[in-house]
């Protein structure tokens, strides 16, 4: 398939959007099918309680390394090529993990999977960018990024529903045949784009991001309401377990995930957040966004009274954080089209520094102070990244503008 002619009047073929966002989805979720098997794994593989956090650790290494190492080749080498490339070592690296015989090659498996799970989903949304045009390319990059939301939330509850009936190997085999499944669609549908004429080279490209992160207000800008943004996020997701698995309510590790399909309610509305970008209210949607994030909280600490309450303030939790993140993705992909694959994954990188911090932050505040501490720690995240937004706005809103 050929890239588009450039034109104000062509639009991405929605069947074409629809693969963005389902690719990504599919591709992301491998990233967390772990978690809700922990328990499994540890049985299976005779490992601690304490070590077996190892499994995630893995992952999440595999996803850092895949930020700074596979995710800029986007740049440098022909997508479509790449992409299929890295779908077929991810399904290696599915069946690796489903066949496993021992920790070290579990883990070996878990590192490959976040890799090449990262490297597929971060490349998948730089492509999406990288192949609309640029009065709709926040709403390509929204459909795309909403797959990825919704594909995040329910990969805890696929893992879940499979690993009952199949067990832990049954879900990685499946997620195997599902991605294998992708790559006959992704070769014919996703249109081939030109080239750089003078490619950096693997170490160029490399050296580069860091004069991009220089350079690149708008960037830094973004990526520290993210940082924020992902902060506010895992302080939540982090210690939500932690007050609904004891007395009173004492809910089943699977029905505790089952609170994230609330979430999705909030992904789907965000994703016009893209459209309203493209049409230059980026700093209103990004207000919008903000306030309904720190007012989140608000239903969020009723836990202790009503689950209703927690479902409402899940739902603002993520629409605002969903909104937010689509609008930043919009803004930072409008500069410097050849290097998206560079700028998503400067980008994410924030994110992995925002999630970390959120986690450790989240146990440590429900240890001293309960859910309530808890709570005002996310809301005093969530108040940070407006007040941070407020304070950079004038400068943001200048970067923005359009060539």
């Amino acid at each position: 398939m050929n890239a588009f002619p450039a034109s104000d009047t062509v639009r991405m073929p929605r069947s074409l959007v629809l693969l963005f966002a389902a690719a990504s989805g599919l591709s992301v979720a491998n990233v967390y099918y772990a978690q809700p098997l922990l328990e499994a794994l540890a049985a299976d593989f005779g490992i601690s309680h304490a070590a077996v956090g190892g499994v995630v650790t893995a992952t999440q290494a595999g996803c850092a390394l895949a930020l700074v190492l596979l995710v800029p080749l986007g740049d440098r080498l022909e997508r479509r090529r790449l992409m299929l490339l890295q779908l077929l070592g991810l399904v290696l690296a599915l069946a690796a993990v489903s066949t496993a015989r021992s920790a070290v090659l579990l883990l070996a498996g878990m590192l490959a999977v976040g890799l090449l799970g990262t490297a597929m989903t971060q490349g998948l949304i730089a492509y999406a960018a990288s192949a609309s045009q640029a009065h709709e390319r926040g709403r390509v990059v929204g459909a795309a990024q909403g797959g990825v939301f919704i594909g995040l939330l329910l990969a805890r509850v696929f893992a879940g529903a499979v690993g009952d009936l199949a067990g832990w190997r049954g879900v990685y085999a499946c997620s195997a045949l599902l991605m294998l499944a992708l790559a006959w669609p992704l070769w014919r549908q996703l249109p081939r784009l030109a080239l750089p004429l003078h490619a950096p080279s693997y170490t160029q490209l490399l050296a580069s991001m860091l004069q991009l992160l220089r350079q690149d207000r708008m960037l830094r800008t973004r990526g520290m309401l993210a940082l924020l943004m992902f902060a506010t996020f895992n302080i939540f997701w982090s210690a939500l377990v932690l007050p609904l698995s004891a007395p009173p309510y004492s809910l089943s590790l699977t029905a505790i995930g089952a609170f994230g399909l609330a979430g999705v309610v909030g992904a789907l509305a965000a994703a016009r957040a893209g459209h309203w970008a493209d049409q230059g209210f980026a700093q209103r949607t990004s207000l919008g966004a903000l306030v309904i994030l720190l007012l989140a909280w608000a239903p969020i600490a009723l836990l202790e009274q009503s689950l209703w309450a927690l479902v409402a303030g899940i739902v603002l939790l993520d629409l605002g954080g969903q909104a937010l993140h689509v609008t930043n993705q919009s803004l930072i992909f409008r500069s410097n089209p050849q290097a998206h694959s560079r700028l998503v994954g400067l980008y994410m990188l924030f994110y992995a520094v925002g999630s970390g911090l959120g986690a450790l932050i989240a146990t440590n505040a429900y240890a001293r102070f309960g859910w309530h501490g808890v709570c005002v720690a996310g809301a005093a995240f969530s108040l940070a990244a407006l007040v941070f937004w407020a304070m950079t706005r004038e400068t943001a809103a200048q970067a923005s503008v359009p060539a």
